[in-house]
């Protein structure tokens, strides 16, 4: 095999790394100088889409050869065996996703494992993430926070993740389907609070970057759910405490829930509403003025 020219910090490393490189979210410029030169030395490139790596490296103007291999959720399993023998035959190896930091919500975990296991080395070259880049730019409170990734596809399972996420008491981040935004932003609103802050991002690093900021139950029935557009991360922040001071009274969620009948809505509106006014899910506003759990309305997702 032909000996590459080594950048100078490359020198520090042991043969048989395995190199976690960020890639771009959106603006090509955001790739960092240091992943541009592991990218041109390393022996292997591990890629979940072959096709998109070898358009970026060509944009890097890094030759591509035949280094290139797919790594993605259907061979990790079958392919672990030979690349955990690459890396002890000391050969070095990049592993990247279509964008941002591989392995939080891509493949690559079950690599790092096994060579984190085996006791090789294994090291980061940091760059952007869509996540860590919302979370910053959300206007949410940062820290704590918990990286949620996607939710579940089919709806009974996705109310049931909604559901393990509501005990908890800080920011939540999570990655959107485009293609079910209004459908997962109107669970969340309902298994967390209609009244619950967040912030939704679209094309974090591209042209039409864009953000709204409101209640769940806002962003629920906003524009953007009407006219999904690109990729979302959801920034959700924590539940407000209740003030003891102010707390709801049963009777004040009987009054507005009736005031808001009498105006015309129907029943599910009214608890909508409701609910969005004092902060509280809907089923809980059901519960405390109905006295029982409100009943679910069939689901073909489920």
């Amino acid at each position: 095999m032909k000996q590459r020219r080594l950048a100078p910090w490359y020198h520090n490393s042991v043969p048989g790394t395995l190199w976690i490189v960020a890639t771009p979210i959106g603006t090509l410029g955001d790739m960092a100088p240091r992943a541009r030169e592991v990218l041109g030395e390393v022996d292997l490139i591990l890629a979940e889409d072959t096709r998109r790596a070898r358009a970026l490296l060509s944009h890097l103007e890094v030759p591509a050869g035949g280094r290139v291999k797919s790594l993605h959720e259907h061979n990790e399993r079958s392919r672990l065996p030979g690349l955990v023998d690459a890396l002890s035959e000391g050969r070095s190896l990049a592993l990247i996703s279509d964008a941002g930091t591989p392995v939080l919500s891509d493949p690559g975990y079950l690599l790092v494992r096994e060579a984190r296991r085996m006791g090789m080395e294994v090291r980061s070259v940091p760059g952007p993430s869509s996540l860590t880049a919302a979370l910053a730019a959300s206007g949410q409170p940062p820290l704590p926070a918990t990286l949620c990734g996607f939710l579940p596809g089919k709806s009974g399972p996705r109310r049931r993740r909604i559901q393990e996420l509501a005990a908890c008491s800080w920011t939540l981040v999570l990655l959107l389907s485009p293609h079910r935004l209004a459908r997962e932003i109107a669970d969340l609103a309902d298994g967390l609070g209609e009244g619950r802050q967040a912030t939704l991002l679209a094309e974090i690093s591209k042209l039409h970057e864009r953000a709204s900021m409101g209640s769940l139950g806002e962003l629920a029935v906003g524009d953007e759910v009407d006219r999904p557009r690109g990729e979302y991360v959801l920034v959700v922040g924590p539940p407000v405490a209740p003030d003891p001071a102010s707390a709801i009274r049963q009777e004040d969620l009987r009054s507005e829930y009736d005031r808001e009948l009498a105006g015309g809505a129907d029943r599910r509106e009214a608890m909508r509403t409701v609910a969005r006014r004092f902060g509280m899910r809907r089923r809980d506003v059901y519960a405390m003025v109905t006295g029982g759990a409100e009943p679910r309305d069939p689901d073909p997702e489920a």
